[in-house]
């Protein structure tokens, strides 16, 4: 079952940050500083422990969740997308003036 998938803008902006940055890794952000937010980060810049679930790809690229937070979450879709503004600071689509937003859809039992 399909736990993570991205819009067109979505997509295209990944492919705009990967042939900045090369291979990218997502994660969903549980909150504190930059809020609950689909954080994109270099691949190799971002350690993926034990506490962390694999969800899907978007773009090539693996996004990842706390299992805590999994636990609120696993009856639901995130389907990442693209809206103007500035999002997490930490994320790498910071300067290109948008954020990724995650949406949601209750998957069927």
């Amino acid at each position: 079952m399909e736990r993570v998938k991205a819009t067109d803008s979505a997509l295209a902006l990944i492919e705009k940050l990967k042939s900045k940055h090369g291979p990218l890794l997502f994660h969903q952000s549980g909150g504190c500083c930059d809020g609950s937010s689909p954080m994109c980060y270099p691949q190799d810049d971002f350690l993926i422990g034990k506490a962390d679930v694999h969800l899907g790809e978007i773009g090539g690229c693996p996004f990842y969740m706390n299992k805590k937070q999994y636990e609120y979450w696993k009856h639901t879709m995130l389907i990442i997308d693209v809206v103007d503004g500035r999002g997490g600071m930490f994320s790498l689509e910071g300067p290109e003036g948008v954020r990724f937003l995650t949406r949601s859809k209750i998957l069927p039992e």
